[in-house]
C-alpha cells in the first residue's frame, strides 16, 4: 500500500456500535476484508474509552483506530443506565462522526455501518459515500426475533 498515492487508496471507515459485542465482530469483518484484498485502508471509529481495550498487536497495519469524543454514557454501565446509553448512541454520535470524516486522510470511499448506529447511514447518504450495514448478532438471534414477531 505504501507505493500507492493516497488519492488512489480505497479507504473504508467502519463504525461499530460502541460495545465489545459489536466492536469485535466489526474488527473481524475488517480483517476478513483485508485477507481478500490487502491494498485497502480501514479506519475503525470508536469512542475515546475504547482504544485502550483494543489489542493493537492483533490488527493488521492496514487497520487504524480513530476515536471520537465520549459524548455518550460510559459503556461500563449497569443495566439500569442502558436506555440512556442507547439513546445517546442514537442521538449524540452523528456530529462527532461527521467531524472525524472531515479530518480523515485519504478521502473516505466507503463506510461500513453497524446497523445499530443509524446516524452513520444518514451521514454517508448526505455525503454520497457508499455505505453497507453490518448486523453483528448471530443468525440464531435473528431467527429468534423473527419467530417472536411471527407469533
Amino acid at each position: 500500500m505504501d507505493s500507492k498515492r493516497l488519492s488512489d487508496v480505497c479507504h473504508v471507515v467502519a463504525m461499530p456500535y460502541p460495545g465489545g459485542s459489536h466492536i469485535n465482530p466489526m474488527m473481524n469483518l475488517c480483517k476478513l476484508l483485508l485477507s481478500r484484498k490487502n491494498d485497502i485502508l480501514i479506519t475503525i471509529v470508536v469512542t475515546e474509552e475504547w482504544p485502550g481495550f483494543i489489542d493493537s498487536t492483533l490488527k493488521p497495519d492496514n487497520i487504524r483506530i480513530s476515536s471520537i469524543p465520549n459524548v455518550i454514557h460510559s459503556y461500563k454501565f449497569d443495566g439500569a443506565t442502558f436506555p440512556g446509553f442507547y439513546e445517546d448512541v442514537m442521538t449524540e454520535l452523528e456530529a462527532p462522526f461527521e467531524q472525524l470524516l472531515d479530518r480523515l486522510q485519504p478521502r473516505v470511499t466507503a463506510i461500513i455501518a453497524d446497523i445499530e448506529v443509524m446516524s452513520t447511514i444518514r451521514v454517508a447518504n448526505r455525503r454520497n459515500i457508499p455505505v453497507a450495514s453490518f448486523w453483528t448478532m448471530s443468525a440464531s438471534f435473528y431467527l429468534n426475533q423473527q419467530s417472536t414477531i411471527n407469533r
